[in-house]
């Protein structure tokens, strides 16, 4: 092999590479927008699902959990706060849970969605399920506690999947304490919770 076919591969590869590179960045410049504006509303739907009574949902601020960024939201019906939404994360068995949790102005549990989760299937992901999600409805601070075994006032944990159970509990508890503090800025302790 030549200097002049050294020169000649390396000049095509350096063509293909540049081409390659500016193909990528033009599906990229016509993609981000329209992947933006999807998340937009995707948000905008998961939010309205939380509070379907608010006529809108702002934006008020921004906080870190687990070293990832979360939002937390007013819920307004005409210029009256009717509760609030709050993103939040558990440290879950095999993935970080993503939540999504609904109060009313006394700081009550109104509802939960798992936006986002990778536990085991067939075992953690029971997080997803309506009976798990139900338990949240209606638990103030003090209530947001896991029970191995059958309970009424507490959260009941998935056979097999306490460290899931926990994971979205302490989220919502994390969730819920920050909100407690940015609007009265009060909190109970944030002292471990107790598997009975």
């Amino acid at each position: 092999m030549t200097g002049k076919d050294i020169i000649k591969i390396t000049l095509n590869l350096v063509i293909i590479y540049a081409v390659g590179g500016l193909l990528l960045a033009g599906v990229y410049a016509k993609t981000s927008p329209i992947i933006f504006i999807k998340n937009k509303i995707e948000k905008e739907q998961a939010l309205k699902k939380m509070m379907p009574e608010a006529e809108k949902i702002d934006k008020v601020g921004d906080w870190e959990l687990w070293h990832k960024h979360a939002e937390y939201f007013e819920a307004k019906k005409g210029d009256e706060v009717i509760g609030y939404v709050v993103e939040t994360y558990g440290k879950g068995y095999s993935s970080y849970i993503n939540i999504l949790v609904s109060v009313d102005t006394n700081f009550i549990v109104k509802k939960i969605n798992v936006l986002h989760h990778a536990e085991t299937p067939g075992l953690g992901d029971e997080i997803e399920t309506e009976w798990f999600k139900k338990q949240f409805e209606g638990k103030d601070l003090e209530h947001l506690v896991v029970i191995k075994g059958e309970t009424e006032d507490k959260i009941q944990a998935i056979t097999g999947a306490t460290i899931s159970t926990r994971a979205v509990t302490n989220g919502v508890r994390d969730g819920v304490a920050m909100l407690m503090k940015k609007y009265t800025g009060e909190s109970e302790e944030d002292s471990e919770e107790v598997a009975e």
